[in-house]
């Protein structure tokens, strides 16, 4: 069990600054900080907060925070859903119908599908029905020879970006789920591993269908400011086409419909399959 002290050491390292870079944009002395740290001072729960934000750290990291100090958890956690979070829902779903008919969804801090536009629905096709039992991880999806790996051409350079933001991602905020899941996908995959990312932004998921190439790039949006952790860990993958040709598949396959929830995944599937 770490303390408050220990546990605000531990993300200044790895936010890689120096108890003087803290005090300076926290706008308290160094020697605060030092004291804080080594729990020579009792810190309110309004700087730990204060700490907190100048370094970045997670909203449920943010109440292990408070936990440790003896304070009361400041963020909830609730789920995504209509009930629960009408308006996120309802954000959520507005960006990604309006980005039909192009693909598009959005994903957890374990990079578990819980929404998606129907777009996503013909590159499920020839996915095993085991991986499309939810939770649907994104990552699982795309990376198992059972799922959309077959598909995708330039896959080693695919699992190398995949292998960057996960690296980043775990540095940022550690979590055993993610450990496992890169573990599993990402780090055995030795003839791979040193597959060059000159540039996320610019490198392309290129599918092969019925010998019919589609090359799309993404964009991830976050919400700016959440405060729940829920939304704190939510983000939208959406998918772009990166010429004419591939912009015309989706034109001729543009569907119609709503936004659908993860778990519609199977049914969806297995409805275009019986049609």
């Amino acid at each position: 069990m770490y303390t408050v002290g220990e546990l605000l050491r531990q993300w200044r390292h790895r936010r890689r600054l120096s108890q003087l870079d803290l005090a300076i944009a926290a706008d308290v002395s160094a020697r605060h900080v030092s004291l804080v740290e080594t729990g020579k001072s009792h810190p309110s729960a309004k700087m730990i907060l204060r700490l907190a934000e100048q370094l970045d750290v997670p909203l449920r990291e943010r109440n292990r925070l408070l936990l440790a100090a003896g304070f009361a958890p400041r963020y909830t956690e609730r789920p995504l859903d209509q009930e629960a979070l009408p308006a996120a829902w309802d954000a959520i779903e507005r960006v990604l119908r309006a980005h039909e008919p192009y693909p598009a969804l959005a994903i957890d801090r374990r990079w578990d599908i819980v929404m998606r536009n129907r777009a996503i629905g013909p590159f499920l096709a020839g996915v095993a029905p085991d991986l499309l039992v939810p939770p649907i991880n994104m990552v699982r999806l795309g990376l198992d020879p059972r799922g959309l790996a077959p598909y995708i051409v330039n896959l080693a350079q695919v699992r190398a970006l995949l292998r960057v933001r996960i690296a980043r991602q775990l540095a940022t905020a550690p979590a055993p789920e993610l450990t496992a899941l890169y573990e599993e996908f990402l780090a055995p995959h030795a003839a791979d591993a040193g597959q060059p990312v000159e540039s996320e932004v610019a490198v392309p998921m290129i599918f092969r269908f019925d010998g019919r190439e589609v090359r799309l790039f993404s964009t991830t949006t976050t919400f700016g400011t959440p405060m729940d952790i829920t939304l704190d860990e939510v983000a939208i993958e959406s998918y772009y086409p990166t010429d004419a040709d591939s912009a015309a598949y989706f034109d001729s396959t543009r569907p119609m419909g709503v936004v659908l929830p993860a778990s519609a995944a199977v049914a969806c599937v297995q409805a275009g399959s019986s049609g």
